[in-house]
Order: structure tokens, then C-alpha cells, then sequence
């Protein structure tokens, strides 16, 4: 079955855990945007996604098993059935646009409340994109 999830930071191509969380496993990715808005979170040095109607840049990456998703769980901290506020982020279903705007359905993404990403002194990335590359001028 066919599994696809929205990333925007770490688990992008050329990012931190791309390599070690889906090499040899994605079969393809492609470039896409999602509503929500963009903060890098200073104290934990990666980025988290919330709801809203800015535009976050990514990719989606489509694996040929949802088993994916469990790797996933575990790195973003999501656990199913453990309270919203036990989880880090919560794994969702959202839907996902192509760079010119056409819909690409619904996938899987990860998002973060509000509440958290403030506690973890979040920094608005109005452009909506997020490099490890970028953090030097974030972090200043």
C-alpha cells in the first residue's frame, strides 16, 4: 500500500535523517506545499509545522509500505492513542499542493500545537522553508 508523508525539515532530501530514515525506501519525491505555518523551534534545532493558511514548503515521499510510518512515529515523538499533549507532534492526514497550485490529495504530515512550539521558543520562517544550512542565521 502506497504511503505518502509530507516532510519539511529533517526528513528531506539532503537533510539530517533522510538518509538513515529513507534511503532505499522512497520511490519517489516530489516538490509540494501545505498550509500551515513554519517556525524553527531554537531549543531542539529542527523545525515544526502548525495550522494556518501560510504556506509551508517540502516535499512528499512516497514509500510502497506503511510500516514507514512507525520509523517516522518514533523520531517526531507521536505515539498513536497517547494524549495530544503526551506527543510531541501529531500525525495527520493533510492536503498537500504541487509548487503551480494543482491539488496533490491528502498525505500524512506531522504538526505541532501552537502552545508547544511557543514554549519551545519557535521562530516564525515566513518563507516556509527550512534548511539545517539556514540555522546559523536563525540562531543568532
Amino acid at each position: 500500500m502506497l504511503t505518502k508523508v509530507f516532510v519539511y525539515g529533517t526528513l528531506k532530501p539532503g537533510e539530517r535523517y533522510h538518509h538513515s530514515y529513507c534511503s532505499g525506501l522512497v520511490i519517489s519525491n516530489q516538490p509540494a506545499n501545505a498550509r500551515g505555518k513554519l517556525y524553527h523551534l531554537k531549543k531542539r534545532g529542527y523545525p515544526a509545522m502548525t495550522e494556518g493558511e501560510d504556506k509551508v514548503r517540502g516535499f512528499v515521499l512516497s514509500f510502497p509500505e506503511s510500516a514507514i510510518l512507525l520509523k517516522m512515529d518514533e523520531l517526531e515523538n507521536y505515539k498513536p492513542g497517547r494524549s495530544p499533549e503526551e506527543n510531541e507532534y501529531d500525525r495527520r492526514q493533510i492536503e498537500v499542493f504541487h509548487p503551480l497550485g494543482d491539488s496533490m490529495g491528502l498525505v500524512w504530515a506531522y504538526v505541532m500545537s501552537p502552545k508547544l512550539v511557543r514554549e519551545l521558543d519557535g521562530v516564525d520562517m515566513p518563507d516556509g522553508w527550512w534548511s539545517e544550512s539556514r540555522l546559523a542565521c536563525i540562531n543568532c
